[in-house]
């Protein structure tokens, strides 16, 4: 590991390894590491159906989180990578490994940006809110729904107290790490009429922010502009 002021970005030796580094993990992780200037940032792509306990399908798109909450404590000890830059296109999955991940990039003291990119459904949420700072496009949506379960469930009280203190945990994390309150996330989660064969609601980017669940409305570039002002702010504090 290179100290800060041993790292040099335009050394051939150093970004050959890079390139290496950052096609082997955009293939196995969809990570990639970038820099501008000095400041190093890697980008995580979090997409299609988050894989927990279970193995879902090969042809499935997933993200696992054995993969990724490893890569989020390398980022967080790396004193060459100066932020994380979160990509998110998700329908959601398994709710705990989602919640799992959530929690340990809003405990990161690493800068975090995140933008929502064609939708970050239902987990998708929290793992959003997660970050510092939350972006979405303009074309995304977002879907808050209870807490559903596939397979056998037996239809006793305490199935249903276990799915109960299952969304107040999620409710409970959204709001902690948003500016949405605790009783109106639960309002969207519980809402009728919106979607067909279920309850909840669908946001669309304007509604989204409106709400406070996201902070803005913006693109890429906007959001790795807020990411390096992130980290120029922390650098600052840190030489004061």
């Amino acid at each position: 590991m290179h100290s800060e002021n041993e790292y040099n970005i335009d050394e051939p030796t150093q970004q050959q390894n890079n390139n290496d580094g950052n096609a082997e993990e955009i293939g196995t992780l969809g990570s990639v590491v970038t820099a501008r200037n000095d400041q190093l940032i890697q980008c995580l792509t979090i997409i299609g159906q988050i894989e927990g306990h279970y193995i879902l399908p090969e042809q499935n798109k997933t993200t696992k989180y054995e993969h990724i909450i490893p890569l989020l404590v390398s980022v967080e000890e790396s004193p060459d990578v100066k932020g994380l830059l979160i990509l998110l296109n998700t329908v959601g999955g398994d709710v705990e490994a989602g919640l799992a991940i959530a929690e340990v990039i809003s405990g990161m003291k690493t800068p975090t940006v995140s933008v929502v990119l064609g939708g970050s459904h239902s987990i998708g949420i929290p793992l959003a809110v997660a970050a510092d700072k939350s972006f979405i496009a303009k074309s995304a949506t977002m879907t808050a729904h209870p807490v559903r379960s596939t397979g056998l469930t037996l239809g006793v009280p305490q199935s249903f107290e276990y799915f109960k203190r299952i969304q107040d945990r999620i409710n409970t994390f959204v709001s902690d790490n948003s500016k949405i309150s605790k009783a109106d996330y639960q309002n969207l989660v519980m809402k009728t009429g919106e979607l067909v064969t279920d309850v909840g609601t669908i946001l669309d980017s304007k509604e989204a922010v409106s709400c406070g669940l996201i902070d803005s409305v913006g693109t890429l570039s906007e959001a790795i502009a807020a990411l390096y002002e992130m980290i120029d702010l922390q650098k600052t504090a840190k030489s004061d």
